[in-house]
């Protein structure tokens, strides 16, 4: 098995750039008859990259969460997975590449660094762990999404008001589907970021009976999901539109890159116990 773990993580990032070349070609191109086969490709791959994930648990007896590029390959899947669930949703086909460029880039780094580990802290063989943390990146995967979405508005905005009408103006939805598509994407985000944080509130006393409050990551992530939770709540109660919406999840986002960035690489944390 462990064999087929090897072989399946260097097929993983040649899946998604084919993907993405697909994606890529049709864009530039706009061929009709490759707007069912690049959906078709890109759920193969998520089959695929299922496959994996199972296959490593199972051999390695644990979820794939016991290190930083193990959950690269988690963040690559998530994001990939939140879009296409969006396309099929939303039929909006246009935008698939700059989505699967960040779980390819993802998805590379894990397979040139990732470890095989047999021996890990007894608490990161919890399947509840295990939920919480896919539960964590499907939620940030929906941050993401928004952000992109949320940087592709702001960039036809910007083409528009210098009176440029190229590719990106025939190729991308127009603004008002944008800021849509930026919005489900953060009401995604949102559900599964609180379905990850209620899981954390049954996990966190059981694996570490004297955490602190003051953890750095639980502090950012509470203000994350409390500023999509308001941006959100005044977007459905229309007092906020357009380019507010979209300013507020590349906010967001930001925050919660910065997060990950100071809790595994700078601040002592006990998300950071890998």
């Amino acid at each position: 098995m462990v064999e087929t773990i090897h072989v399946s993580n260097v097929l993983l990032p040649i899946l998604y750039l084919l993907s993405f070349g697909i994606y890529t070609y049709d864009f530039v191109k706009g061929h009709p008859r490759l707007s069912n086969v690049k959906r078709l490709f890109l759920f193969l791959t998520l089959v695929f990259h299922v496959f994996y994930l199972i296959i490593r648990t199972i051999a390695f007896d644990h979820p794939p969460i016991t290190n930083v590029f193990e959950i690269f390959t988690l963040i690559a899947f998530a994001i990939s997975f939140s879009y296409f669930i969006l396309e099929l949703v939303t039929d909006v086909r246009g935008t698939g590449l700059f989505i699967i460029f960040i779980s390819m880039v993802f998805q590379i780094i894990s397979t040139i660094f990732i470890r095989d580990l047999y021996e890990v802290r007894e608490e990161l063989r919890s399947n509840l762990l295990g939920f919480h943390v896919l539960a964590a990146m499907l939620g940030y995967s929906g941050i993401t999404l928004s952000a992109v979405y949320g940087f592709l508005y702001l960039m036809l905005y910007k083409e528009l008001k210098l009176n440029k009408f190229g590719l990106i103006f025939n190729r991308l939805p127009n603004l008002e589907i944008l800021e849509k598509l930026s919005f489900y994407s953060a009401v995604i985000g949102f559900i599964l970021l609180s379905v990850a944080i209620a899981t954390g509130v049954i996990w966190l006393p059981i694996a570490f009976p004297k955490f602190s409050y003051l953890d750095p990551k639980l502090i950012t992530t509470t203000i994350v999901w409390l500023m999509y939770g308001v941006g959100i709540a005044l977007k459905i109660s229309g007092q906020w539109q357009g380019r507010r919406v979209v300013t507020l999840s590349i906010v967001g986002f930001l925050i919660a890159l910065t997060s990950t960035i100071v809790t595994n690489f700078i601040a002592t944390s006990f998300h950071s116990f890998y």
